[in-house]
């Protein structure tokens, strides 16, 4: 079938795969990007090493063209019984709308499937979050080294930092040498192949400086009682992983705490926390308190931006209620944000969320509901948002 594009006036006719190539690449970014709620709620995210490999549906590119069929003159009316979506002037057979019932002989769209690592995931969910109310505090033990300086050069180094004038200043010094040590006896001629040796190779020298950052803590509280389902705790797990891979991946030298709870809480080792399943009653306080502690003892407020982060379905024993709306207001005095993700609440009306927002009213308190597992993508952009930055 015939496709018909004027390229007369393109300047880039010589290749005229090049707009197709960008308008790929445009529909790749689209279907990543709307495919990143589904990607991230995965079960099978948590653990998985950078190079896992994710596939997203992508509908192919068409050309406008001309195609064989019915030109119909006027304007098709309707009778009054079509529904949303159906086109008026199309017959079946019997004169009316086929209603796409049975088999049908249209050509469909073309969808094919393109693959993804979880760090080029990475690449696309750094774009727009950052770590909000992130402050300049006291520096204790967390010193950095940054690239200074030049100082020299040196004989072994990476090819970056290749100092290109010096090793074609070596290889001459070293044709020179050789000129003489011949005592000219061959001509230049003779000698007008010279290649460079791997002696002749000259490197930058860079001291390193050391470099004072802010200190920053995420802690994060996941409660694993019995009212949480399968479902809901991998979605708390992929909450919290997609979180730790991003915040290792955009900060350096983030300290890092983890917390799971059900009447009692405890301090757990990361892999304990994303792969180990609990079950019994429920006692929010129990989690921020144990939090609360530790930041007291490892974390005073003047020196490190703190980020609990804590993760529950919103359903608490009622004898702890007031006891859980305390602690949310002291960690919420100590912390740069605090963050609560309800997940898959089994009712919205009286699940946590609805009164933390209605007591809570401190600045850094953030709070985000997950009706669905495409929610979880929106939910980490509210908490981890540019706007929330403070300069």
């Amino acid at each position: 079938m015939a496709i018909f594009r004027d390229s007369s006036d393109n300047p880039l006719n010589h290749d005229r795969s090049i707009e197709d190539r960008r308008r790929h690449r445009q529909l790749v970014e689209k279907s990543i990007k709307e495919n990143l709620g589904n990607i991230l709620s995965e079960e099978s995210i948590i653990g998985e090493s950078k190079n896992k490999k994710f596939k997203i549906p992508i509908r192919g590119i068409k050309e406008y063209q001309f195609v064989f069929g019915k030109n119909n003159r006027g304007v098709a009316t309707g009778n009054g019984e079509e529904a949303r979506g159906d086109k008026l002037g199309e017959s079946g057979e019997d004169g009316k709308g086929s209603g796409n019932k049975g088999a049908g002989n249209s050509v469909g769209e073309d969808v094919y499937e393109t693959e993804i690592t979880l760090e080029e995931l990475m690449d696309y969910i750094i774009e727009d979050l950052n770590l909000p109310n992130l402050d300049r505090k006291k520096y204790s033990e967390i010193i950095t080294e940054s690239a200074g300086k030049r100082r020299g050069y040196q004989r072994h180094g990476i090819n970056p930092r290749l100092a290109k004038k010096k090793t074609v200043m070596a290889k001459m010094a070293r044709k020179q040498g050789n000129k003489r040590a011949l005592n000219e006896i061959v001509s230049n001629e003779e000698i007008e192949r010279f290649p460079f040796r791997e002696d002749d190779l000259r490197y930058w020298k860079v001291k390193k400086k050391p470099k004072k950052e802010s200190n920053a803590v995420m802690i994060f509280i996941m409660d694993v009682s019995g009212s949480m389902d399968n479902t809901k705790k991998y979605l708390a797990r992929s909450l919290f992983f997609v979180l730790s891979k991003f915040i290792r991946r955009k900060y350096n030298n983030i300290a890092f705490e983890f917390i799971s709870h059900t009447t009692i809480a405890k301090r757990v080792n990361e892999y304990d926390f994303f792969h180990k399943a609990e079950s019994g009653g429920t006692y929010i306080s129990s989690g921020l308190n144990v939090a609360l502690d530790l930041i007291n003892e490892k974390y005073p407020k003047e020196a490190w931006n703190i980020y609990p982060i804590y993760a529950s379905d919103g359903d608490n024993w009622s004898e702890d209620n007031e006891k859980a709306m305390a602690a949310v207001k002291e960690i919420c005095a100590l912390s740069s944000m605090f963050g609560y993700a309800e997940l898959l609440p089994s009712t919205y009306s009286t699940t946590m969320y609805y009164r933390f927002n209605k007591e809570i009213d401190c600045e850094n308190f953030t709070s985000v509901i997950v009706k669905e597992k495409k929610d979880l993508w929106e939910a980490l952009k509210i908490m981890l948002s540019k706007e929330l930055e403070e300069e």
